[in-house]
């Protein structure tokens, strides 16, 4: 069976065909977020039209997603208008194929879980760190999704109140205007005009005045680790994105104690993939859904059977665990 996957981000948009047991035609495309989520979803049917020949599709997406019906209950302003989208609807109409819809950090909590840095471990928090930060929670093997689907939304951490303007920004004041991806780039360039990317902040890593505003940024990120940690009392929490694929930023992350009475161990693991399918005989997988029986419980956690589950994993997870 061939199935194409694609994985919706805040950037770009990654897609592929898996087919007998491998992922091939690999591709990445520009999300152009701004021009809004009919534009991005135009972008989709468009890859999935140069697929061709495919049996069913995944898609891993930013934002809220209500995977029963397959669209976007909610989505902040990094894809204007994506709110609403009915990417299930849209796809299963024009292509005539089964269609999964996950958000993507539960996709990568799913991912992680069997084959990544969360592997073996019951309980556990997922982040990621690029246009916004997005969350996922595992509890007793499961990805716990809340009352609405919304569970998990770490980026909305209120980590300065001093900012906050809810009536001029939703997310003011909250944890990924200061910790994502995103926010070290405006933090640097606005110091450093000519460093307009992750790439090339790192590449002046040994900049005294360039390092400070890396450390200040990090000091961020633990803000709302230390916040979670105490909240959630995890064995493990993973973190991914393209950022963490610097080593500067693991090594002084792990530096930072998170919780008073803890010693913490930081591994990394599936290095530069970002969908991770597991398949077994007679099943078929779609990123960042279970493969097999799926059950919705009464606190919306989703299951899966024996038979496996497929996932997506971040760039360069890495573990924070309690040793």
């Amino acid at each position: 069976m061939r199935v194409a996957v694609v994985d919706i981000g805040g950037t770009s948009i990654k897609s592929g065909i898996w087919e007998e047991g491998q992922i091939r035609e690999v591709k990445e495309t520009d999300t152009n977020a701004g021009q809004g989520g009919e534009y991005v979803m135009q972008t989709v049917l468009e890859i999935l039209e140069r697929c061709k020949d495919f049996q069913a599709v995944g898609i891993s997406t930013a934002g809220q997603v209500d995977v029963e019906k397959g669209e976007i209950l909610f989505a902040n302003e990094n894809i204007p208008g994506y709110t609403g989208t009915k990417i299930r609807e849209r796809i299963e109409g024009k292509f005539h194929v089964p269609t999964a819809v996950q958000n993507d950090v539960n996709s990568a909590a799913i991912g992680e879980a069997h084959y990544g840095a969360g592997k073996g471990a019951p309980d556990f928090l997922c982040l990621t760190y690029g246009t916004g930060v997005g969350g996922a929670i595992v509890m007793n093997g499961e990805v716990y999704t809340g009352s609405g689907y919304s569970a998990g939304e770490f980026g909305g951490i209120v980590t300065h109140p001093e900012h906050r303007d809810p009536g001029t920004d939703i997310f003011s004041g909250c944890y990924e205007r200061y910790a994502s991806t995103t926010a070290l780039v405006q933090r640097v360039k606005a110091r450093f005009p000519e460093l307009c990317n992750g790439r090339d902040i790192f590449a002046r890593l040994e900049s005294p005045q360039v390092r400070e505003q890396i450390d200040l940024w990090i000091a961020e990120i633990v803000y709302g680790l230390t916040t979670l940690v105490h909240i959630f009392n995890p064995g493990l929490v993973v973190l991914g994105g393209g950022i963490m694929e610097q080593e500067y930023v693991i090594r002084l992350t792990a530096k930072r104690k998170l919780l008073y009475h803890n010693k913490w161990v930081f591994a990394t693991e599936l290095r530069n993939r970002r969908l991770v399918w597991g398949i077994k005989p007679g099943c078929w997988a779609l990123p960042g859904l279970p493969v097999g029986n799926m059950r919705r419980k009464s606190n919306k956690t989703v299951s899966c059977d024996e038979r496996g589950i497929a996932g997506k994993a971040g760039n360069i997870p890495f573990a924070i665990h309690a040793a």
